[in-house]
């Protein structure tokens, strides 16, 4: 990788994104001295335009970004890092500086796996895990079910709202026996990458 840092007065425009939800968390800037100990030290280095000095995200408040991977744009001057965030990464105690009004299926994920690990009182969540996989399972059956009949009857809404109940009983499911989206993004990405031999599964072959 090898950034330009002959435009932009020698820095490169910067955009954190959770590696995991794929929320855009921050802009920043890094001249190369940034860049290079961003890539030594595995957590991300801006340059202060204001300070006219170096910092390392989170040095201050601790909610350091590890980092997961990065990916230069065409032209080589804009960064995208993909992070773990560990805390906030807004100043202002927000996850995001973009705010925090956002959906993802990998936040509701995480919002999942947060209730599995610290469960509540009254959590139906919780509810399920304490039950076990028999009664999971049972209940993304019958949330297929439902999918199935709203499709057959051509309700729209009724649709929306089955396929909703069954993709959080799936996340339940996958989260109780340890399998992630990642997991299935990168199964799914096996399948659908320029490199993908469909000859080997005939079952896959019309996706």
């Amino acid at each position: 990788m090898q950034p330009d840092f002959s435009k932009n007065n020698g820095l490169l425009s910067v955009i954190l994104q959770d590696s995991h939800t794929k929320q855009v968390l921050m802009n920043g800037f890094m001249n190369e001295e940034a860049f290079k100990k961003t890539t030594a030290d595995n957590v991300v280095w801006f340059y202060s335009r204001s300070k006219e000095r170096l910092w390392k995200k989170g040095e201050t408040s601790g909610n350091i970004q590890e980092v997961v991977s990065m990916a230069l744009d065409c032209d080589q001057d804009a960064l995208l890092i993909q992070v773990n965030p560990k805390g906030p990464t807004c100043h202002t105690g927000t996850q995001s500086c973009f705010g925090d009004d956002y959906f993802s299926i990998q936040k509701l994920e995480s919002t999942v796996q947060n209730k599995i690990e610290n469960p509540k009182e009254g959590s139906y969540t919780k509810y399920l895990v304490e039950k076990g996989l028999d009664k999971i399972l049972k209940k993304c059956g019958e949330e297929m079910t439902e999918v199935v009949i709203a499709a057959k009857n051509k309700d729209k809404q009724e649709l929306i709202d089955e396929t909703s109940d069954l993709l959080y009983h799936v996340l339940v499911m996958l989260n109780n026996e340890g399998v992630s989206l990642s997991d299935v993004e990168a199964k799914l990405e096996e399948r659908h990458g320029e490199k993908q031999d469909y000859s080997v599964r005939e079952d896959i072959q019309n996706w």
